[in-house]
């Protein structure tokens, strides 16, 4: 009986061994090689990406991509930002142009088992909202019957609109432009009376506009808009890395750990700070990557909490509140698997 014990034994720790010490798969290989990750950029939603007065990228999904660069390469300074409209970005992703796609994409069924695209995890929450100008007295959705309403093609917000206007029969006249930044254009020009998206890009688009109160957000939000991170299929090292990454910013809101205390927290006896930051267990080689991974990703942007708040919280010029983008522990949606 000892003998059969023993060979069990020994191909468990084999198996412990391998895990330990995984090779790169195909995309980790390519982006090492190449010493950069790519990302799928949007050409400009202010909270999510957009250029700063340096021609920096700023935004939670650019640093949702510094994080993931910092994670896989040790450097954030690594990431690399392609633009890419609505209709491009999930023909980019599928024939490898980006390695990585945190671009305000809605995760929906077609996209995900359809398009060959995997969503790893939801970085926002966000719901399809209507702005319209205050002289027009509209005060909520249902009156916008005969309203011209600006909105981008290749988008959920389209099909949304489509679908809204029938169930709840109000008829309205869509314009619909390839462009995100025409769809902006054309509502701040006045071609249409309301312009639809995700309610917290109306909220950055309106802090651009020419007079911001002259417009306001109606309180009608008429789809459920999970933004999340998106990969290819078929490369599950590369799905787990992006999403781990994703939980790992999350994990450390929950648990304390900032920019700021980082380096102090590597002292703590936490348990789960200790998984987190590299002190224990074998998470970042696991997945092919170093044991700091996630001490790294925090280091370059800070936890979700603190990324939020710099780019689309009370920190930043929209002032959204976090709502179901706080943590489960204050009543919100956000809640990392555990890394154990």
């Amino acid at each position: 009986m000892r003998l059969p014990l023993l060979a069990t034994l020994a191909a468990c720790l084999a198996g412990t061994a391998i895990a330990q010490t995984a090779s790169p798969g195909p995309t980790l290989s390519a982006v090492r090689s190449r010493d950069a990750l790519i990302c799928g950029s949007h050409p400009g939603a202010p909270g999510f990406n957009v250029l700063d007065s340096q021609g920096v990228n700023r935004g939670l999904d650019a640093d949702t991509c510094r994080a993931i660069a910092a994670a896989v390469l040790g450097d954030a300074a690594k990431a690399r930002f392609i633009v890419l409209s609505s209709q491009a970005r999930l023909p980019a992703l599928q024939s490898g142009q980006v390695d990585v796609l945190p671009r305000t994409t809605t995760w929906t069924q077609t996209r995900d088992t359809a398009n060959g695209l995997n969503f790893t995890a939801v970085n926002f929450y966000d719901g399809q909202g209507f702005m319209v100008r205050r002289s027009a007295g509209v005060q909520r959705a249902a009156q916008l019957a005969g309203a011209t309403v600006c909105v981008t093609s290749g988008t959920t917000n389209e099909l949304n609109l489509a679908d809204w206007a029938r169930a709840n029969n109000v008829r309205v006249q869509p314009l619909v432009f390839d462009q995100n930044e025409e769809t902006r254009n054309a509502y701040n020009s006045g071609r249409c009376d309301a312009f639809t998206t995700d309610a917290s890009q109306l909220a950055g688009i309106r802090t651009a506009l020419r007079d911001p109160n002259e417009h306001i957000i109606l309180p009608d939000i008429i789809s459920k808009e999970p933004l999340a991170v998106a990969v290819r299929h078929g490369d599950d090292q590369w799905f787990d890395i992006v999403r781990w990454t994703v939980f790992a910013l999350i994990e450390a809101e929950e648990l304390g750990v900032t920019q700021v205390n980082l380096d102090e927290m590597l002292a703590s006896q936490n348990p789960s700070i200790r998984r987190l930051l590299g002190n224990s267990g074998d998470h970042g080689p696991l997945m092919g990557l170093d044991r700091r991974w996630a001490y790294n990703a925090i280091k370059a942007v800070g936890n979700y909490g603190e990324m939020f708040d710099r780019n689309l919280g009370a920190g930043s010029p929209i002032g959204l509140p976090r709502g179901v983008n706080d943590l489960w522990t204050r009543g919100g949606l956000m809640y990392a698997m555990p890394i154990r």
